[in-house]
């Protein structure tokens, strides 16, 4: 039953750890150039952390400086939604480890495994939650170390990922306040399973000295089938979400697309006839943070003055499942 309740973003908080691993030190590591990272991804540099550091870590990092900025009470969260595909461990979900650090009381929540579509996935669902009427406010954290899966010595995939993390806090929007949750589109394509996955560990294939020495345990990555579908699929849900609502691409005034590779958000925005300043590209500063991509492009466009309150924001993204969505969001502050 439609509620007429609509969930805004109240408060944003982004954590990245402080270690940078530059293209010039993967120089040196594999058989690859800054100049040829750049060229093919955008990617400049990205953080790693430090051993011992887990995703939980990360996405607690960020509510604490959305705490620092927004002066939110942790105290009135009543749910977390947090996408992830780096979990701490199997089980407890990273979801529970989060509300333990930050000491949260009659909280439940959850993790959403969606790969790169993590963050908007999680962002559609906590808005659900407030959109029924059921909760006043939502956590929602998207969390990855995407260097625990990584294998270093696979050029094709060590220079794409970093770590990071970002958090957004839902509430209802205030009575004739035009904010928050437009509409959304989400798809799931699971034949592209093969082309993005990280085989070991679950309950097909349980660690094992087999899984090891067969190297399961990292990403594993048909680029060239990532790329192709990304391009498509990108164009096709913001395409439809737009649609959807009467809306062109002229009337969006920032555009955040999941930041996996910069040829991938340019292509789309050009698809869309999309001025090219109203794009936010920081790949070049993070690289791939899975989970952790939209809510850092959004702390960029807020500091480079590229969002506001009252603006049309469109998110996408694509990522391994193959997952795929885009949402319209009003902005609240």
């Amino acid at each position: 039953m439609k509620t007429g309740i609509r969930a805004k973003i109240s408060a944003l908080g982004t954590y990245v750890p402080p270690k940078i691993l530059s293209n010039f030190d993967l120089e040196k590591m594999v058989d690859t150039t800054n100049e040829w990272i750049l060229e093919r991804t955008g990617i400049r540099e990205r953080h790693l952390v430090e051993k011992g550091m887990a995703a939980s870590d990360l996405a607690v990092g960020a509510v604490r400086n959305l705490v620092e900025r927004h002066g939110v009470d942790l105290n009135e969260v009543e749910a977390i939604v947090l996408g992830t595909v780096t979990p701490d461990m199997m089980y407890p979900s990273t979801a529970c480890l989060v509300q333990h650090k930050l000491g949260l009381k009659n909280v439940w929540g959850f993790d959403v495994s969606a790969g790169c579509s993590g963050f908007v996935f999680a962002l559609t669902t906590g808005a659900k939650l407030v959109e029924s009427g059921a909760h006043k406010k939502v956590l929602v954290i998207g969390a990855d170390v995407n260097s625990s899966m990584i294998d270093y010595s696979d050029r094709s995939t060590c220079i794409i990922f970093g770590d990071g993390a970002g958090a957004v806090l839902l509430e209802p929007a205030a009575e004739g306040e035009d904010v928050g949750l437009i509409d959304f589109v989400h798809q799931v394509e699971g034949f592209g399973g093969e082309y993005l996955c990280m085989p070991g560990g679950g309950s097909l294939n349980p660690a094992s000295k087999e899984t090891v020495e067969q190297n399961m345990h990292v990403v594993h990555q048909d680029g060239q089938q990532v790329f192709k579908y990304a391009v498509k699929k990108m164009a096709e849900m913001t395409e439809r979400v737009l649609h959807k609502n009467g809306l062109t691409g002229q009337d969006v005034d920032c555009f955040i697309a999941h930041q996996a590779n910069k040829r991938i958000i340019m292509a789309t925005a050009d698809r869309l006839k999309m001025p090219h300043e109203k794009v936010i590209v920081n790949i070049d500063r993070y690289g791939n943070t899975t989970a952790g991509t939209i809510p850092l492009a959004m702390m960029t466009a807020l500091e480079e003055g590229k969002l506001k309150k009252g603006d049309t924001l469109l998110i996408a993204s694509v990522g391994a499942g193959f997952t795929s969505g885009a949402s319209i969001l009003k902005w609240a502050f």
